[in-house]
Formats: structure tokens, C-alpha cells, sequence
């Protein structure tokens, strides 16, 4: 049988910003929820996004197929869930970032946060499986950038010192730039499923460099 999961939203074109059906409250249904979750990655990394379907998250989640459309209308909502988790963990990182590190000294503020994101793209093929998957559809698209607007805040408002000419909007769209710039070059870093510790390293390396200097220049306007 084919998982209803594996057709698109009714309008291809939609921008709704795309949650789960309910929230599980008590603890068996979390841990339910979570197995869900994780078997979700899994099957994301072993057969892409267009191979994805609930049929093979719910017999590596060893639940019913049921289960997944009580919390999920389809893989695209479950898809957006999954990228929430991941933003959920580098906003705590970031935000504990943004409040040791005064803005004075952002080359180290940006090498450890690149470091640590850089480390989660390296250790968990799921993270650029997801980031792929997010870019799927107008509403996974526009629910990637609702979700990850939490994290454009706290960049922007640690570079305010840095970029105390441009306007709260310019420096959002600049927090906007890093991230995205990041984000794409990390993925391009991990291209390769066998690529050496000494490639990525040295890309990593290269990241680091780029977006220092970017900063430098921002700073002097």
C-alpha cells in the first residue's frame, strides 16, 4: 500500500506555515512521538525525500501507520517538525554564544558557532538530508523560514555593536545572509558521504575565513 504521505499539499503553491495535527502531552506518547522522530532521519537519509513515505517511519518507529497521521497530515508537516528539532538545538547553542561573547569579538563568537554547527553537519547525515527535504515545497520553504527566525534575532541583535549604522531590518537580513551562507557551504562540505576528515577540516577552515572577512567589512561599513 502507498502512503498517503507520499502525495504533495492540495495547492503546490501554498505558503501556510505547516505544524503538527496535536502534540503529544503525556509521556508514553512522547516517547512515541520521538521514536517517530527518529525513525523519520532514518529513512530520510537511506532513501531521499522523494522515496519518503509514512509506510517505512511507521514500521522502523514499530507503530501503526495510524499513529503518524494522529500527530502529522503528511510528510511534509513531519519533514518541517524534524527542522524545527534541529533549529531548536542550534538556537540554544547560539543563544549561550551570543551571551558570553561581547560583539567586539565576533572572529571568535563566529568560530565557535561554525565549529559546533559545522561538527552536527559532520556527525549526523540527517541534518543535510533535512535541510534538502526543506526546500521541497512553498509552505516547507515558508515554514523553514518562520521556524528559523528565532535564530536571525539573536545573531542580529549580537551584531548591533558590530553593525551599529544599519537598521534593525538590515541587520536581520545580514544575520539572514551568515546563516544561509553557512548553511549552504556546510553542505557543501559533506557533499561526498566518504569525504576525508582533512577535506572537511580545511573547508571548514575556509568557512571560517569567508565569513570573518565579511564581517570585518560590514563593520566598516
Amino acid at each position: 500500500m502507498t502512503s498517503r504521505a507520499s502525495t504533495p499539499p492540495e495547492d503546490p503553491n501554498s505558503t501556510e506555515i505547516l505544524v503538527p495535527r496535536r502534540r503529544p502531552a503525556q509521556q508514553r506518547s512522547r516517547e512515541r512521538f520521538e521514536r517517530i522522530l527518529s525513525a523519520a532521519r532514518s529513512v530520510l537519509v537511506d532513501v531521499g525525500f522523494e522515496s519518503f513515505t509514512f509506510d517505512e517511519v511507521a514500521r522502523r518507529a514499530e507503530v501503526p501507520i495510524g499513529t503518524l497521521y494522529q500527530f502529522f497530515a503528511n510528510k511534509y508537516v513531519l519533514i518541517c517538525e524534524l527542522d524545527r528539532q534541529d533549529t531548536a538545538g542550534v538556537v540554544a547553542e547560539l543563544d549561550t554564544f551570543a551571551h558570553q561573547v561581547p560583539a567586539l569579538q565576533w572572529p571568535e563568537f563566529l568560530d565557535e558557532f561554525i565549529e559546533h554547527v559545522s561538527k552536527l553537519w559532520h556527525d549526523d547525515p540527517s541534518r543535510r538530508a533535512v535541510w534538502h527535504a526543506i526546500q521541497s515545497t512553498p509552505a516547507t520553504r515558508a515554514t523553514a523560514a518562520a521556524t528559523e527566525s528565532e535564530v536571525l534575532d539573536i545573531i542580529a541583535e549580537a551584531m548591533r555593536p558590530l553593525a551599529s549604522h544599519a537598521s534593525e531590518e538590515q541587520r536581520r537580513e545580514l544575520a539572514a545572509i551568515l546563516v544561509h551562507t553557512a548553511s549552504s557551504l556546510l553542505n557543501f562540505a559533506v557533499r561526498d558521504p566518504g569525504i576525508d576528515d582533512h577535506r572537511f577540516d580545511y573547508t571548514v577552515r575556509e568557512i571560517k575565513r569567508m565569513l570573518v572577512a565579511y564581517l570585518f567589512s560590514v563593520a566598516q561599513g
